[in-house]
């Protein structure tokens, strides 16, 4: 069997991101896995998302903030932050970094999906 290719999150950025970059890395049935590449991005005014499926993001560079629904403060994420948002929990990116790229790892599943594994 062939050595599965190796690949690098941070490769093929590049220099400047007039919009955010959304690439789905990984997708089965159950879940998928998405790279998400911004710089001064954020959702538009008045729009706000609210996803069918459970989305656990972690942020590996740069900074952001996310805004829930019903909530006045922002939650600032820096490098190594993560938090799982639960499906149809009405939230939006109120700003992304300008200075720098920020990038993302957001998973997406639905409950009840894939199995939890066991500390041995």
């Amino acid at each position: 069997m062939p050595r599965p290719p190796l690949n690098n999150l941070f490769a093929g950025i590049p220099g400047e991101l007039p919009q955010e970059i959304i690439e789905v890395l990984l997708k089965t049935p159950d879940f998928y896995l998405e790279r998400i590449i911004s710089a001064g991005q954020a959702t538009p005014p008045g729009e706000w998302y609210d996803q069918e499926t459970h989305e656990w993001v972690v942020l590996l560079s740069g900074a952001a903030g996310l805004l829930f629904e019903g909530e006045d403060q922002v939650l600032v994420l820096r490098p190594g932050d993560y938090v799982l948002i639960p499906a149809h929990c009405r939230h939006r990116v109120e700003w992304t970094d300008p200075a720098r790229q920020t990038v993302w790892l957001a998973l997406h599943f639905r409950e009840g999906t894939g199995k939890t594994a066991s500390a041995k």
